[in-house]
């Protein structure tokens, strides 16, 4: 494979300088996705629960945040609120990953500014894409899908 040109070397991020926090108190799940994550060269670290992940967030902003909805104490989307509040947290974009994927909730969501929504369970290939295109796009959406209303087929 050809080296790549000195402009886009530069323009490529090495993604082991990228840290991605995954909240989830399913600690199997997360492992499973910290595994993938860390395999596909990330950095990858993750908290128990959304206190935990409130308290990684302040000590050092990861560049995404992979979060469930429901948690013990607080829930993903509250914390999600209070992140938003915070002027060091505001702009992470932050990725759902839950087995709750009812259109309220996922409204909800989008209304927090979610970066993407996805439902457990999550296969690899959805995850690193997932990933990839958040942290292209900055966490920004093109346009919000309406999950308030299914297709009709």
């Amino acid at each position: 494979m050809p080296p790549l040109p000195e402009k886009s070397r530069e323009s490529v991020p090495d993604r082991s300088t990228i840290r991605i926090l995954i909240i989830d108190d399913d600690v199997e799940f997360a492992g499973v996705l910290r595994m993938h994550l860390v395999a596909a060269g990330y950095t990858a670290e993750v908290a128990e629960d959304a206190v935990e992940g409130g308290k990684a967030l302040l000590a050092r902003p990861p560049a995404l945040v992979l979060c469930d909805i429901a948690m013990p104490y607080m829930n993903g989307l509250e914390l999600m609120s209070l992140m938003r509040t915070d002027a060091n947290s505001a702009s992470i974009p932050v990725v759902f990953v839950s087995g709750r994927s009812d259109g309220e909730t996922m409204a909800r969501a989008v209304e927090l500014g979610a970066a993407d929504f996805l439902a457990k369970p999550v296969t690899r290939e959805q995850l690193l894409q997932t990933v990839k295109a958040c942290l292209q796009a900055g966490g920004r959406r093109a346009a919000p899908p309406n999950y308030r209303f299914p297709p009709v087929v």
